[in-house]
């Protein structure tokens, strides 16, 4: 498949069917998260896969919102700070990092049929709490995978001379 229309395959689904997602295809999905690049090659992240319903009632304290609770699995994609790059006038690139590291989940799981969505709106304090993070980790991404049961919509997207200048 060309890049352009994986890209324009891809998109924020917040319905999910109730199969659970193979094993193969989420071990498919990481090793592409794990080939992401990062500032000086720190890769300052964690991944947890949530699939049980213990920890997916977890997520839902997290982020309070119906269509969650139809994913099958929840991705916590976490920036670990201590590990993180920082350039020489202070800026840190773990949010960067993380952002690269989270759309390759998204494109790959995308290739493999999967939905995605970015989920940055939820109580970080809480799943840090609940999920028991390390003290410089810091939960950024909540990532529901799973097959969807929603229809691909339209895009709509700025004209690329807005964007190109």
């Amino acid at each position: 498949m060309m890049f352009l229309d994986l890209t324009k395959r891809r998109y924020s689904c917040r319905s999910y069917k109730p199969t659970r997602v193979e094993q193969e295809k989420i071990d498919y999905v990481m090793e592409c998260v794990r080939m992401a690049p990062s500032a000086v090659n720190r890769q300052p992240w964690r991944f947890r896969i949530v699939s049980d319903a213990e920890g997916l009632q977890k997520i839902c304290q997290c982020y309070n919102r119906e269509w969650i609770a139809t994913a099958p699995a929840v991705i916590i994609a976490s920036i670990v700070h201590n590990e993180e790059w920082v350039r020489s006038d202070g800026k840190h690139h773990g949010d960067i990092d993380i952002a690269i590291a989270v759309e390759h989940l998204c494109l790959a799981a995308t290739e493999q049929g999967l939905g995605t969505c970015w989920v940055c709106n939820f109580d970080a304090a809480r799943c840090h709490q609940l999920f028991n993070l390390g003290d410089n980790e810091e939960a950024a991404v909540l990532i529901p995978i799973g097959y969807p049961a929603d229809e691909l919509r339209e895009k709509t997207r700025k004209p690329i001379n807005e964007i190109v200048v």
